[in-house]
């Protein structure tokens, strides 16, 4: 297994590939001159010192508008304050760092973390093709479960509140409050955090702007969810936007859909005995990632990291990782999801099909309703008991019956 299968057992084989992989999109879009997504970043830090609009338009400078809290000019000023080529670099490995990072300190074994980093590359090679915060988005929600597990509530908070005042999709982290040991602990400190980033941007501007940038931040979220909704964005490659591009209709509503899912999921945290389960906490963040992606208006092509990480964590946590229905639906995910609507799918297909109803979504889309329903319906308690009593094989038993004859 080791000699045809090196990446399986070799970690840092596979964190080299992701590292290659964030300087190949680097060189691609940087002497290409493909980099205006890095150039909104860099400029949020520089209008915050300027105390510029930080969602105006400067066609000067780059086109598209910047969606980022204010709090990210100081997470992009290490970067901003390079060469362009330089910090542009730093961001893209830095964003194959820490979600590497995440996916180590999850609570699954290696071989496990390295398939999931495996299955993942596809979808963390467009994040970066597009040059995305998202693969940090991810890890921050991973954070902000996996400090929890670890009793390190004041490190799930800070993760919890620096992603949402930047990119609002770590608030899902909240989530995590159930699994808390000590949930006093969350709360002042998820407290602490919020007052500490809100005014953290003050320190290389005024207090006056902060504030300011904040409302301007708010109302440049709703200009952009109104635009997102449609046949003809880019956006909306989520359930809702399934439904619209189906019926080929742009005004079918969110909101049903929002509460669906809200019950869904919430049903699934009703199940209080279940959170003694290692393997139902696991799948509850693999839902969380899923649904942030398919319920918001916003999601996109490389916004899919997010999302497919869930998935495949959801898969590689099951007793039969790879039955015929996994995988089934890991080609679904490796073909539609990661490369569907890339170059790699001739383009009457990728336009004709993929493009025009939004198929990226649908494997998410269906993962996600298989892994709600075991969340609400699943005994996890049982299972965990029966896969321990599988793994005492009569081999396995007669060598603890030697060992402990040997001690003896």
């Amino acid at each position: 297994m080791k000699k045809r299968f090196p990446f399986l057992n070799n970690y840092w084989l596979v964190c080299l590939l992701w590292i290659l992989v964030a300087i190949f999109c680097w060189q691609y879009k940087y002497f290409h001159h493909r980099e205006n997504n890095y150039l909104i970043f860099k400029y949020v830090y520089h209008h915050t010192v300027a105390e510029k609009n930080l969602y105006s338009i400067y066609e000067s400078e780059y086109y598209d508008t910047n969606h980022y809290g204010p709090v990210f000019s100081v997470i992009i000023a290490p970067m901003a304050i390079l060469p362009t080529w330089a910090g542009f670099l730093v961001w893209s490995v830095l964003n194959a760092v820490v979600l590497i990072w995440a996916i180590t300190l999850l609570p699954i074994d290696q071989k496990k973390k390295n398939l999931l980093l495996l299955l993942c590359a596809i979808e963390f090679a467009n994040a970066e093709h597009y040059i995305q915060f998202n693969p940090i988005v991810t890890a921050f929600i991973i954070f902000s479960f996996v400090f929890v597990e670890r009793k390190k509530e004041e490190w799930s908070t800070f993760f919890i509140v620096l992603g949402t005042l930047i990119k609002i999709y770590p608030i899902v982290g909240l989530v995590f409050f159930l699994f808390a040991e000590n949930k006093w602990k969350f709360i002042w400190t998820g407290l602490m955090w919020l007052a500490i980033f809100f005014v953290l941007p003050m320190a290389i501007s005024s207090p006056h702007f902060i504030i300011q940038s904040y409302a301007d931040w708010f109302h440049s979220l709703q200009e952009k969810n109104a635009i997102n909704v449609g046949l003809k964005t880019s956006q909306d490659i989520c359930l809702m936007g399934t439904v619209r591009h189906l019926l080929r209709n742009p005004n079918v509503p969110n909101l049903p859909f929002l509460i669906g899912g809200a019950a869904i999921f919430g049903t699934a945290l009703l199940r209080l005995k279940q959170y003694q389960s290692l393997t139902f906490r696991l799948h509850i963040l693999a839902s969380a990632l899923i649904m942030v992606v398919i319920f918001s208006t916003g999601s996109e092509h490389p916004t899919y990291i997010i999302a497919v990480t869930g998935a495949f964590l959801w898969m590689l946590t099951q007793d039969e990782p790879f039955s015929k229905r996994n995988i089934v639906l890991l080609v679904l995910l490796l073909v539609i999801t990661g490369l569907g609507p890339t170059d790699a799918m001739p383009p009457f297909i990728r336009r004709g099909y993929i493009n025009k109803y939004v198929m990226k979504a649908w494997p998410c889309i269906v993962v996600w309703f298989i892994l709600s329903y075991d969340l609400i319906f699943k005994n996890y308690l049982g299972n965990d008991k029966k896969q321990s009593a599988k793994n005492l094989s009569p081999v396995n038993e007669t060598t603890s019956i030697a060992a402990q004859t040997a001690l003896s």
